[in-house]
């Protein structure tokens, strides 16, 4: 946003590279939770609050749209997945329920981002 790296804060999208299995079919689910966020935030204005700076010094930040918080629409949608390192007890209800509807990534297999960065692929 406006030139700076923005990192949502306490929830955790496939990488864009990454791979998801869903009814034995391969799918980038990375490229489709970004493509899912684009389209959903439509060109509107999005609010940002920093919370802290990570370790490359990309602004950690909890954002909305339209009063809608973001993170919490992709745990919901199951476009993420909470980061419970830093979520504390935030998400907790919204990724219950995708997983309980199978939505997104939870409709099939998947690797958790941060465990994919780390090569398990």
């Amino acid at each position: 946003m406006q030139g700076q790296r923005i990192r949502l804060w306490a929830v955790d999208a496939p990488e864009g590279r990454q791979t998801c299995d869903r009814a034995g079919v391969t799918y980038r689910c990375g490229q489709e939770a970004a493509n899912a966020l684009d389209r959903y935030i439509g060109g509107r204005p999005v609010r940002c609050a920093e919370r802290d700076r990570d370790r490359y010094r990309r602004i950690v930040a909890r954002c909305s749209v339209g009063g809608r918080d973001l993170g919490g629409w992709l745990v919901r949608e199951g476009l993420a997945v909470r980061y419970p390192e830093y979520a504390g007890r935030s998400y907790m209800v919204e990724e219950a329920a995708a997983r309980v509807a199978r939505r997104g990534i939870w409709a099939g297999t998947f690797v958790r981002p941060w465990d994919w960065r780390r090569g398990e692929r």
